[in-house]
């Protein structure tokens, strides 16, 4: 099992595949991981690609159930897991690639095309999560009970108090939209995107539509695209199309 490390950060990947380079985030919220890809995604990316691609995948940092840890820094939560993303990628000898992300993947990729914007040459949100206004603390909620307790448990310096005021930073400091950026910053984002939307509590139609059509090289998928087996194949044709379209020539 391979691991990059550097400082106190230490994170788990996997690969499969080879050819030009594709990141995918699994979802998962903060206990996001590569098994997770396996055990509860409509699709595996690491499979349905890895004929064409050389698809790289990791373990969030400090996901329960993970094998990624690193410190908890609570003043740039969003920024701390751009930065092990594009680490890994450095680590990798990858200055260029197209990212994939489910569901907290959606807010990472946005981050990330702020972050590094010559870096990556296409991107794919299925499912992407986002700001709901009717449940405006959903992701606090549902961390504060599903992530925090797990990570303290497993590391003594860790304290619920220092979960408390990671998710405020994360969830609560800027509740619109996708977290990460500004609706001026997507309307001005010249990468090609796909959006496969969604419609559950944590993965808001409407925000999925409103960023699709904010940025100005974006493409949606059929929606619904997972309700019935028979559609998930067709919505992975349509990102393998879209894949392809933007795969740089050389």
């Amino acid at each position: 099992m391979p691991f990059y490390e550097k400082g106190d950060v230490r994170i788990h990947y996997e690969e499969a595949g080879s050819g030009y380079p594709l990141m995918v985030i699994p979802g998962g919220g903060l206990n996001s991981t590569v098994q997770g890809l396996r055990a509860s995604h409509p699709f595996n990316p690491l499979e349905e690609f890895k004929g064409e691609y050389r698809v790289i995948a990791a373990d969030l940092r400090n996901a329960n159930g993970g094998q990624s840890s690193g410190p908890v820094e609570i003043d740039r939560p969003w920024d701390a897991y751009a930065d092990d993303h594009l680490g890994l990628m450095d680590h990798l000898g990858i200055a260029e690639f197209m990212v994939m992300g489910f569901c907290i993947g959606g807010p990472f990729i946005w981050n990330l095309l702020r972050r590094a914007p010559r870096r990556i040459v296409a991107a794919v949100l299925a499912q992407p999560s986002g700001f709901r206004p009717a449940m405006p603390d959903l992701f606090y909620q549902n961390n504060i009970k599903g992530w925090g307790p797990g990570l303290c448990e497993r590391r003594p310096d860790v304290t619920m108090a220092m979960v408390d005021a990671f998710l405020n930073k994360m969830y609560r400091a800027n509740a619109d939209f996708v977290f990460t950026v500004t609706r001026d910053f997507v309307r001005d984002c010249q990468t090609p995107v796909l959006v496969l939307p969604d419609d559950v509590p944590a993965h808001p139609y409407a925000v999925a539509m409103e960023s699709a059509l904010l940025a100005p090289n974006a493409q949606v998928s059929l929606y619904p695209w997972k309700d019935t087996p028979d559609k998930i194949p067709l919505a992975v044709r349509h990102i393998r199309t879209f894949l392809k379209a933007n795969r740089p020539a050389n």
